[in-house]
């Protein structure tokens, strides 16, 4: 039986929303008056931890909520047919809660949380709320484990090797402006086909060999399964 072809899938927060996971600037109540670097970079965590911790907290509690939509459960089902292995800018768990199995997060993870004084410690969070009081076994204070403005992105270096060996690229719920993420397109194969899902108009006209399905996440991924399988 031959090998399946590797399919690598770059994934944003347009595939999240479909299951009412709001998007970052859409947190609405509270975080309305603050600006994102208020509540998600290092100099926001130094200032005001408490804060930062309480904007995370809610976040989780509205994950907890969440269930994978269509789109993440398609993604799952290709993996009879395909070596799928997923890039996500994405910071919940609703990948994995849908099936896949080979899942990269590039921007940390919302239900782990890691030391301030070693990041090696990470921790795997069984409750939505992080205290002051939760510390690491070396008994300083846990962070949310997520890579903040102007943090350096680990992955990065494994996802551009994934994107490397790809067969076939698709992008989905993510408009790639955001940088290192928005780079993994260039590490991709001069033969590779490249699927771009996206209600909205994306930007990729100095890629060749591209094809744009118009669609949200889930009705978008359905189209590219009856396409490809």
């Amino acid at each position: 039986m031959p090998d399946k072809r590797k399919l690598v899938v770059l994934s944003g927060a347009g595939i999240s929303a479909e299951s009412g996971l709001r998007t970052f600037r859409e947190m609405g109540g509270l975080w309305e008056e603050y600006d994102v670097m208020e509540v998600a970079s290092p100099q926001a965590w130094e200032r005001d931890p408490e804060l930062v911790t309480r904007f995370y907290n809610e976040r989780r509690k509205q994950l907890l909520n969440c269930k994978p939509n269509e789109g993440h459960l398609v993604l799952h089902e290709m993996e009879k047919h395909f070596d799928v292995e997923i890039i996500t800018q994405n910071v919940d768990d609703l990948h994995e809660r849908a099936g896949s199995t080979q899942i990269l997060h590039l921007h940390g993870e919302l239900k782990k949380a890691r030391s301030t004084v070693d990041e090696n410690l990470v921790y795997e969070m069984s409750d939505w709320e992080l205290t002051p009081e939760s510390k690491c076994e070396k008994g300083s204070r846990l962070r949310p484990h997520i890579v903040w403005f102007g943090e350096a992105v680990p992955a990065i270096s494994v996802a551009s090797e994934i994107v490397s060996k790809a067969d076939i690229l698709v992008i989905v719920g993510t408009s790639m402006n955001v940088y290192p993420a928005a780079g993994l397109i260039d590490y991709t194969p001069s033969n590779c086909p490249i699927y771009i899902i996206d209600p909205n108009e994306v930007n990729m006209s100095s890629y060749g060999n591209r094809t744009f399905i118009k669609e949200k996440a889930s009705i978008g991924l359905r189209k590219l399964y009856d396409l490809l399988v």
